[in-house]
């Protein structure tokens, strides 16, 4: 019924362009407008100044020839001071930001190796954004912001990288392993050395003992006994001891059999040898 009477509504963040027998006459403003038909006014069409946004891939290749698909979303607007160039210059606008974003892709990511162009994400998108500033400006567009949101490699040049980096952990993790491992078997020598170390001190000062002791038991029965040498001594407590011994093997459960030649002959050897020992500890 408004456009029969020739009134017109034109919406917030948007602009008309209006004609009068097909020729540009005025840009509409958001609110009431009276356009008259039969006088020729007519609305050619509306403009929205809202921020949009225009998602592109672009598949290009690094220097060390590695294909990657570059996603770039380009956000903008047009402007209302120049509503009449984006809307009579341009018939599509999104073809030609795409073609622009193509052209700096293209044409800045293949100086860069693959690793690089992760790094430099920033730097793509400035050029891409500079490049459109310069040629959207003259058909009354402004870009908002310009932003790189991803670069993918091929599938298998990711399934690669991630290979490549799985090994390279690995071989930290085995590097630190067997420098543990060395660590452990270090601290273990040395506890073993340490262990040996006391052990020997141990048995030297046992031995010191016992010879202190055998020395002060034939002193003592020397005294008390007249008419006996260290000699006799010597043997009578050997002779024990080697009783001793028989006795303890035999009452163990968890012995072996266990050959000890036995006879008058045998133990005096047998002292003879011990007796050689302790003698020759003693002096050392």
């Amino acid at each position: 019924m408004g456009l029969a009477l020739g009134c017109l509504q034109v919406d917030q963040s948007t602009v008309a362009i209006k004609e009068v027998f097909g020729k540009f006459d005025d840009v509409l403003e958001p609110g009431c407008h009276f356009v008259p038909w039969c006088l020729g006014n007519q609305v050619a069409g509306y403009l929205s100044l809202r921020v949009q946004q225009l998602d592109v891939r672009c598949e290009t290749k690094t220097k060390d020839n590695v294909f990657v698909t570059v996603v770039a979303s380009i956000q903008y607007r047009a402007l209302a001071e120049g509503a009449v160039d984006a809307f009579y210059k341009l018939s599509n606008t999104r073809a030609q930001i795409q073609a622009y974003v193509f052209d700096v892709i293209r044409a800045s990511v293949p100086k860069m190796e693959l690793d690089a162009s992760f790094e430099q994400k920033n730097e793509i998108a400035k050029a891409v954004e500079e490049e459109l500033e310069k040629a959207m400006c003259a058909y009354g567009y402004e870009i908002v912001q310009t932003l790189i949101v991803d670069i993918e490699p091929d599938e298998h040049v990711k399934r690669a990288m991630n290979e490549i980096n799985a090994a390279a952990r690995l071989r930290v993790a085995a590097n630190e392993k067997a420098e543990a491992e060395k660590i452990l078997q270090i601290k273990r020598a040395e506890g073993e050395a340490e262990s040996k170390y006391l052990a020997g001190l141990g048995i030297a000062r046992q031995r010191q003992a016992i010879v202190d002791g055998l020395r002060d038991s034939v002193l003592a029965f020397s005294e008390n006994v007249p008419g006996t040498t260290s000699k006799d001594v010597m043997d009578m407590v050997l002779v024990t001891q080697y009783f001793d011994t028989l006795k303890e093997i035999g009452a163990s459960s968890k012995s072996n059999s266990v050959f000890v030649p036995h006879g008058p002959g045998a133990v005096k050897d047998i002292s003879s040898q011990i007796r050689e020992g302790l003698l020759q500890g003693n002096v050392a």
